[in-house]
């Protein structure tokens, strides 16, 4: 496979999809970037898909050339940390926020973390207020395209969806072995 000139980066909230996403992208045939230092457990059986060196990206973007023609999960926040000389394609995962919420709570209480004590409805309105601001950000940026991916649509319809990512990506995935990547019983948190 020829590699892209671009550099795939899957985002959205926490507990949107995006460790599937990385999942199904990588089954495709595009290879991940990851370090493989948090391990799968209950909450993400499937593993994490992160990489640490994105958290240091405004102080260190040297990983970043070294991307092209992989694909690398990103918190949203961190975008706005990528040096503007690379093109990014961003595959971003939307969830119900309430199923958001649910499956954060879930995980935390797993690994006896404290939430913030902080109520639904205030953590809600803070992430539409911060993904709005994300929206404008990004649709105002000439390096970067996005395409939104329904995280319930995705596992209802992966073979649809993986065909709308593959357009996205200029072709370059093999939707039956990505489609077949996702597992609907791995949908736990539903509103």
């Amino acid at each position: 496979m020829k590699q892209q000139p671009f550099i795939t980066i899957v985002s959205g909230l926490p507990r949107s999809g995006t460790s599937m996403m990385m999942q199904v992208i990588e089954a495709g045939g595009v290879p991940a970037l990851t370090d493989n230092l948090r391990t799968r457990d209950e909450d993400n059986p499937q593993g994490y898909y992160e990489f640490e060196p994105v958290k240091k990206t405004k102080e260190d973007p040297s990983w970043v050339p070294g991307a092209r023609g992989k694909v690398v999960k990103m918190v949203y926040r961190l975008l706005y940390d990528l040096p503007g000389d690379q093109e990014y394609r961003v595959i971003f995962m939307r969830r119900n926020i309430d199923e958001v919420l649910t499956s954060q709570k879930k995980m935390l209480h797993r690994s006896g973390k404290q939430g913030a004590a902080i109520s639904d409805e205030k953590l809600q309105e803070l992430f539409m207020a911060e993904l709005e601001k994300f929206d404008r950000w990004i649709a105002a940026q000439k390096n970067f395209s996005i395409i939104s991916i329904n995280y319930s649509e995705m596992i209802q319809s992966p073979g649809s969806q993986c065909e709308k990512i593959n357009a996205f990506m200029g072709g370059v995935l093999d939707c039956g072995r990505a489609a077949a990547t996702v597992d609907p019983s791995l949908y736990r948190n539903r509103s």
